[in-house]
């Protein structure tokens, strides 16, 4: 299989966990692995569970900006047009107050520099998708866009200039696949398993009738042959979870770097 010439097309950065993401031109790779400010991050309920799109269907509603630089969120409930604004250092205590009255519970705001919080945590690199595999889903349910898959996936790095599912050659059978963005080296692991969320729409939070089901289906139907079908003990998987080696830690990545496999 060839591509024409891969390059990182997006940047997107989750600053907190579940909520809008924002995208760059550049980020930071930490020691962890992981980009720095995304999923710095999240909201716990009491039990110091995550409030996620998975558990709380009303994480959907909420519309969110985040100024990097100023470290500010600006945040909308669906039932009130006029936006809240939190510094997210100095303000933590009236954002989670804020944050508890939306969801009606207790809600406490947890932040980890180093790591942020993953979904994956045997792989907390960043995901990364194809331009053309959201485009290709899309046309698997008319009347969803691109960035309707786009918003719904949550992905921090897309790549272009590949055909669908490029990224499914960048997990093995039993060891992890490297590839190079700009002069970051990365380590692809596996598949990155959905959830209920990827059925949702990603602004209202209204479910597609028998999304899974479809998804599935075409899934299965259209695997690429470099994909190691070893890898999907079902096929309610997209995009690739990574690990990036500690040697990789501060250097960055930039929209326009170039793609490679070793």
């Amino acid at each position: 299989m060839t591509a024409d010439q891969p390059y990182l097309a997006r940047i997107t950065l989750f600053p907190l966990k579940s909520l809008d993401g924002i995208e760059v031109p550049q980020a930071i790779v930490l020691p962890s692995g992981a980009l720095q400010r995304d999923r710095e991050f999240a909201l716990l309920d009491e039990r110091g569970q995550f409030i996620n799109g998975k558990r709380n269907a009303k994480v959907h509603l909420l519309r969110s900006e985040f100024d990097l630089e100023q470290h500010r969120l600006t945040i909308r409930r669906p039932d009130n047009e006029q936006p809240a604004q939190f510094h997210l250092n100095h303000d933590r205590l009236l954002l989670e107050q804020w944050l508890a009255g939306y969801f009606a519970m207790p809600v406490r705001l947890v932040q980890d520099l180093q790591r942020g919080f993953p979904d994956d945590t045997h792989a907390p690199g960043p995901t990364l998708v194809s331009t053309a595999t959201l485009a290709t889903i899309a046309a698997w349910f008319p009347g969803l866009s691109p960035d309707h898959i786009r918003r719904r996936v949550r992905a921090n790095l897309e790549i272009d200039g590949v055909p669908p599912f490029w990224e499914d050659q960048l997990f093995g059978a039993d060891q992890p696949v490297l590839f190079q963005i700009g002069e970051v080296v990365f380590e692809g692991v596996n598949p990155c398993q959905r959830c209920v969320v990827l059925t949702r729409d990603a602004v209202t939070g209204e479910a597609w009738p028998n999304f899974q089901r479809q998804f599935v289906e075409r899934r299965r139907a259209t695997l690429p042959d470099w994909a190691d079908q070893s890898r999907f003990n079902h096929f309610f998987r997209l995009a690739v979870n990574t690990r990036v080696p500690t040697t990789e830690g501060g250097k960055g990545l930039r929209q326009g770097d170039g793609v490679r496999l070793f």
